[in-house]
């Protein structure tokens, strides 16, 4: 059974959503994915699955749920996205880590459609670089435990 992680925003309509799809692609193999939101809206940001569409990334079935649809599930990893969540989130059964990567919201985005699409790319681009290098971590963890010998006591 893979380790869960649980991506807490606010909303779960744009951040978190953008960030499980890259963990997904990044490390799905090593780790069983989620987000959630501690005031869902409902719905996930069409520019966000757009913006993760041009990188490969499909999000489009996606829903907005909320974080204690989770408190009864085995969540290793809790990784905020927004400092509201990290206010509001609980502990999960089974919890080992939690993380807070706070990224601006796009949805708060303003101006012409380019310049809102333009930040919608902008904090994809940063989650990207952040969850990529903790699928990285969590790789080389996964590898060193493959790869090492128990230790027993003579």
């Amino acid at each position: 059974m893979k380790p869960g992680v649980l991506i807490l925003c606010t909303g779960n309509s744009c951040r978190s959503h953008m960030a499980e799809g890259i963990l997904q692609a990044s490390a799905g193999d090593l780790v069983e994915v989620h987000s959630a939101g501690s005031k869902p809206a409902g719905y996930v940001h069409p520019k966000a699955i757009q913006v993760l569409k041009e990188i490969g990334i499909d999000i489009s079935d996606h829903t907005s749920k909320d974080m204690n649809t989770f408190l009864d599930r085995q969540i290793a990893t809790v990784i905020t996205v927004c400092g509201n969540a990290d206010k509001a989130c609980p502990v999960f059964l089974g919890q080992l880590n939690r993380y807070h990567w706070g990224f601006d919201d796009p949805a708060h985005a303003e101006g012409g459609e380019e310049k809102v699409l333009a930040e919608f790319r902008r904090v994809r681009d940063e989650i990207r670089k952040v969850i990529d290098a903790y699928a990285a971590g969590l790789r080389e963890g996964a590898s060193w435990k493959e790869t090492s010998v128990p230790v027993h006591k003579v």
